[in-house]
């Protein structure tokens, strides 16, 4: 599909090339801009999903400007500084971290995150060439786009870490648009050479393990909903305490989304037994609550409170477990029809499953603690590596639960070990 017209190109196989999905070629050799570079297609729609992200953001932000610059309040602030905030946030959700009132912001918006991530995916899959040079151009295209911004918000250290935090962001989008053109190959034959590489046990750990984090996931999204609905008093009277008018609420409607997804990550913390923090001296956890003094902010008025701690909360771990059940049950389907398996197998596989998923908890955590301000607002969030390691622990119960009953060769090893124990006992 042409950058500039939005033509979809016409399929062309390079000679030698391999089918692609739809039988198109999957060769990486065709351009999106005739007699123009293979570069330069990923370098623009790297631009696109930057600019469109970036502009979700920022508009609001000079909307918010202009409808209060009559206020008093404002007098002196000029119209740019509303773009400044808008970048400061945007680029926050890359991992740079702005400044507020003298400290500085660690907590990263994951709304943020994933809406440039979604950008980057839209715009790669509109209008990329499927080809490892415009993958590569289109992530060093968004990665330096986000270190000049954040060196102009924030200076050069900022734009170092922007540097980092936009590769990553700007290339898990490109790579994943990139991947759903029509002309691309299946996942899994680009995998393939690293997938037969790895053990048997280790391959599909891998996918178990994807699939147990996206079911804890959507455990911890339904007990977010269970929260707002448990606490949706205390939301609107926090909302309508703040007096906002219908501009100025849904400006914050779009600031509480770019924190929602941390939330989110926050339901882990507090299914899997740890709990988190928002504020020094706070604790939400499923055996104790200690709220303290929090912002005025509608969303944390969903937080779970005195009637959600205790009694049937105390189970929520369980839900954990479960998620490593699933875990269990798609590695029992993944490894009873291979060969070459031994009596261990599916129980390191158990474990292997279980080490991923809780890495990956732990990595997903990280962004989302951190501090939204000085003193006791400094420290939000959970311990990464203690909720890692609980998630672990309890995807690894879940997962033997399911696999070890099931297991065949297990337990005709176990049955013949006791067969040799009985012997030796009768012998003796």
């Amino acid at each position: 599909m042409s950058v500039l017209t939005g033509e979809r190109d016409r399929p062309r196989t390079r000679p030698g090339a391999a089918p692609g999905r739809n039988g198109r070629s999957s060769a990486f050799f065709v351009s999106a801009l005739d007699g123009s570079p293979r570069w330069v297609a990923g370098a623009l729609a790297a631009l696109q999903g930057a600019l469109l992200s970036l502009l979700v953001v920022v508009l609001p932000a000079v909307a918010a400007y202009v409808a209060t610059s009559a206020d008093p309040a404002n007098e002196g602030v000029e119209w740019f500084r509303s773009v400044v905030v808008g970048t400061s946030l945007w680029v926050a959700g890359h991992g740079v971290p702005p400044d507020v009132a003298g400290a500085q912001v660690t907590l990263v918006p994951l709304g943020i995150t994933l809406l440039a991530v979604f950008t980057s995916w839209a715009s790669a899959r509109r209008s990329g060439v499927v080809e490892r040079a415009a993958f590569l151009s289109g992530t060093v295209t968004y990665a330096l786009v986000v270190a000049v911004l954040g060196a102009l918000v924030g200076g050069p250290a900022a734009g170092l870490r922007g540097l980092v935090g936009g590769a990553l962001v700007g290339g898990t989008g490109i790579a994943a648009g990139l991947l759903a053109r029509p002309e691309a190959p299946p996942w899994r034959e680009l995998t393939r050479p690293v997938h037969g590489r790895l053990p048997v046990v280790i391959a599909t750990a891998v996918e178990a393990a994807t699939v147990a984090f996206a079911a804890l996931v959507l455990v911890a999204a339904f007990v977010v909903t269970a929260w707002v609905l448990a606490g949706r008093t205390t939301i609107v009277a926090i909302a309508e305490a703040l007096g906002v008018d219908l501009l100025g609420g849904a400006v914050l409607a779009l600031a509480e989304l770019a924190f929602a997804p941390v939330l989110v990550v926050w339901a882990i913390a507090w299914v899997a037994g740890p709990g988190f923090a928002v504020g020094e001296g706070s604790h939400f956890a499923v055996d104790t609550m200690a709220g303290g003094t929090l912002p005025a902010v509608p969303m944390l008025g969903a937080l779970p409170g005195a009637d959600l701690t205790g009694g049937p909360s105390l189970l929520a771990p369980l839900l954990v477990v479960a998620c490593g059940g699933v875990a269990g049950w798609y590695l029992h389907r993944g490894l009873r029809s291979r060969d070459g398996l031994r009596a261990w197998s599916a129980t390191a596989a158990c474990l292997a499953t279980a080490l991923l998923t809780g890495v990956a908890v732990a990595l997903v955590v990280l962004p989302a603690s951190g501090g939204i301000g000085p003193g006791r607002m400094s420290e939000i969030g959970a311990p990464a590596l203690l909720v890692g390691g609980y998630v672990a622990l309890e995807m690894l119960v879940g997962a033997l639960v399911v696999v070890v009953p099931a297991d065949r060769l297990l337990r005709a090893a176990t049955v013949q070990a006791i067969r040799r124990g009985w012997g030796r006992l009768r012998r003796s």
